[in-house]
C-alpha cells in the first residue's frame, strides 16, 4: 500500500487589491511561501463584475520568477518588453519566465457577460537560473491535452505527465505538475507523487474530501510528504487544480514583483529598474 499524503495545511481565500485596483482573492503569498516551496503565490481572480478587474495590471517588472496565468472565462490582453502582444482567452495558459528581467502588462477584459475567471501562480527560480534569458509562452486551450482516468475523471494536463499524456510545459526547472481535475459524484481521484515534492490542491467547484476532511470551492489543501494523494467527490462533482513541484530549499529575498536570494540582489534589481538597465535580453 502506498504511503498516503496527509493534510499539512488548509488555506482559504483572502480578499486583496492589486495592480491598478483589481479585486481578487489570494490563497498564499509572502507569509506562506516558505511552506509551499517552490511556489510563491496563488491568486484567484474569478469575478462577474467588470469593476473588480478592468483597472488591470499596467506595466510593471518581474525578475527571478515564473508567472503562470490560467484563464477559465474571459480575455486578458498582454504585452511585454520582449515584444509579445496578444490576448489569452478561455482555457488558455500564459507561462512567463521572467528570469533576468521582463516588464509587462496584463489587462483583463472579461467576456460578453462580464465574467473574468482565472488564476495566477508564481513559481520560484533557483539561484542558478534567476538571471536566465526571459521567455514567454502562450498555450492555447487546444494545446492543453485532456485524458480520462478512472470512471469519468477528466484531467486537463498543463504541465507534467499523467496516464502517459504529457502537458505542453515540459522543460521547467522545478519539474511541475499542473492539472485541472474534474471528478464525478462519488468517484475518487488517486495520484502518485514524488514523495519529496510539494503538492497541493485548490478546489474551484463542488464539494469533496481528502484525508477525511471536507473541502469545497475556495479551499486549498497543502499535503505532507508521501507517495500518493487521494481526493473524493461527495454529493457534487468536484473540480480542483493540482500542483506539485520540486522544492528549491534556497533563501528567498522578495519585494513586490521581484524575488531573488539576497537583499543585495533585490537592491540591485530596483536600482537597475530605476536607471533603465533592468532589461538584459531583448
Amino acid at each position: 500500500m502506498k504511503d498516503e499524503r496527509k493534510i499539512k495545511l488548509i488555506l482559504t481565500r483572502q480578499p486583496i487589491t492589486e495592480g491598478a485596483g483589481v479585486h481578487l482573492n489570494r490563497l498564499f503569498g509572502h507569509n506562506e511561501a516558505p511552506t509551499l516551496d517552490p511556489f510563491l503565490l496563488l491568486d484567484d481572480f474569478r469575478s462577474d463584475k467588470p469593476e473588480d478587474y478592468l483597472q488591470g495590471f499596467p506595466w510593471h517588472p518581474h525578475r527571478g520568477i515564473e508567472t503562470i496565468t490560467y484563464v477559465l472565462k474571459g480575455d486578458v490582453e498582454h504585452g511585454d518588453s520582449l515584444g509579445n502582444r496578444g490576448v489569452i482567452s478561455s482555457g488558455d495558459v500564459q507561462w512567463m519566465t521572467a528570469g533576468s528581467g521582463i516588464i509587462h502588462q496584463e489587462m483583463p477584459k472579461g467576456d460578453a457577460q462580464g465574467a473574468m475567471h482565472g488564476f495566477q501562480l508564481w513559481a520560484n527560480l533557483p539561484a542558478s537560473q534567476k538571471m536566465m534569458a526571459p521567455k514567454y509562452r502562450d498555450i492555447t486551450a487546444g494545446q492543453v491535452p485532456e485524458v480520462e482516468v478512472g470512471n469519468g475523471i477528466c484531467i486537463k494536463v498543463i504541465a507534467g505527465n499523467i496516464a502517459g499524456v504529457q502537458g505542453p510545459m515540459d522543460d521547467i526547472v522545478i519539474d511541475p505538475e499542473y492539472f485541472d481535475c474534474s471528478v464525478p459524484v462519488g468517484e475518487t481521484f488517486v495520484h502518485k507523487t514524488d514523495p519529496g515534492y510539494t503538492a497541493f490542491v485548490y478546489v474551484i467547484a463542488g464539494k469533496g474530501e481528502t484525508d477525511g476532511t471536507d473541502v469545497e470551492n475556495g479551499t486549498l489543501v497543502l499535503f505532507d510528504q508521501g507517495e500518493q494523494l487521494s481526493v473524493k467527490a461527495l454529493d457534487e462533482s468536484l473540480r480542483f487544480l493540482l500542483l506539485t513541484g520540486k522544492p528549491l530549499a534556497e533563501p528567498v529575498a522578495w519585494q513586490g514583483p521581484i524575488v531573488m536570494n539576497s537583499q543585495a540582489e533585490l537592491t540591485t534589481a530596483f536600482l537597475e529598474y530605476q536607471d533603465g538597465t533592468f532589461i538584459k535580453n531583448r
